[in-house]
């Protein structure tokens, strides 16, 4: 029997530990039903007996606390809500018992922002990561030493794992079931909860937000610039010497702070009005290209797929309120 083990932190979001439980206890009844023993030996771990959720409205009992619990198969690291920083401090006691046990073979799944905590616990340090798409910045700017996939709804590397924002980490989950137990059960879990299990990307769902709590008033003064207009063209050496800066020296303080160059930058930006035009559904793909400062149908198309994970047709027919044909 495989034992798991799903923390219980302080300001966990409460569906991330309801739904990790309910995900292998579902696999322990399907093995059941099929004339077998339960799979899973399924524990919640906290720091203290009560720990109260969503300012005291969620009240949860640990079966366990982290010092009886020596060995495990599995830790599953819950998202945490409001301020990561002070939810780290918070959970501090969590990171060495962590590192020890998984340096006795015992594997760690970090769901959406959990993976803060994994990262601070040194366990993500060389490996490739992903997180809510929302935190991406704060989450390179605290991990320099993690290689962030923030589209990639699931990474594993090395006995540890972590999904991308919100609802994707019951892919993970899926996943996992996967690893464990067979394919044959994963696919009777992702019937049973409908679930996509083809699901890959968290690219879709994200909404570029250029990163500009940095300091930097030039570097901004160019952000608010491209935002304004992204329709022409916009050349990265007159934007530099627009600022009086040398363009090598902007090209370096903009990427820093941006963690895109000047030209990811101007795609983004264009990619991101692109899609809310799809999402308004009342311009065809080919009037969105031309409207957003694209005049090569193909090029649009490959920019936006790499950006969006679909294409513009498919995107549309995704998000779109309302069908307006090509």
């Amino acid at each position: 029997m495989k034992q798991i083990c799903i923390l219980v932190p302080e300001t966990a979001v409460p569906a991330a530990i309801v739904d990790p439980r309910y995900m292998f206890s579902a696999v322990n009844q399907f093995f059941r039903e099929a004339g077998h023993d339960p799979f899973f030996d399924i524990k919640l771990v906290g720091l203290r007996p009560t720990v109260e959720l969503e300012q005291g409205l969620i009240s949860v009992h640990p079966d366990l606390l982290i010092d009886e619990v020596k060995q495990t198969d599995l830790i599953v690291v819950p998202a945490i809500s409001g301020d990561v920083r002070r939810a780290l401090e918070l959970n501090k006691d969590f990171l060495p018992w962590m590192r020890e046990l998984h340096s006795r073979g015992a594997e760690v799944a970090g769901l959406c922002i959990g993976s803060f905590l994994l990262g601070a616990a040194g366990l993500l340090d060389g490996k490739t990561s992903s997180t809510h798409w929302l935190f991406a910045a704060q989450f390179r700017e605290m991990f320099p030493r993690v290689h962030l996939a923030h589209d990639k709804v699931v990474t594993d590397q090395d006995g540890v794992y972590t999904s991308g924002g919100a609802q994707s980490y019951w892919n993970l989950l899926l996943y996992l079931v996967e690893k464990f137990t067979s394919r044959e059960m994963a696919l009777i879990a992702s019937k049973f909860f409908e679930l996509d299990t083809a699901r890959y990307s968290q690219s879709p769902f994200v909404m570029f937000k250029g990163q500009k709590e940095h300091g930097d008033r030039e570097v901004l003064q160019a952000q608010e610039f491209i935002e304004a207009h992204f329709r022409g063209r916009i050349h990265v050496g007159e934007l530099a010497s627009r600022f009086g800066i040398g363009r090598r020296t902007f090209e370096r303080r903009f990427k820093k702070h941006t963690s895109n160059t000047v030209v990811e930058y101007i795609q983004r930006v264009r990619i991101e009005a692109a899609k809310q035009q799809l999402e308004s559904g009342h311009k065809s793909v080919h009037e969105v290209m031309q409207d957003v400062g694209y005049s090569d149908p193909r090029a649009f198309r490959d920019l936006f797929r790499k950006e969006a994970g679909l294409s513009p047709t498919e995107y549309r027919n995704k998000f779109s309120m309302i069908g307006v044909p090509d």
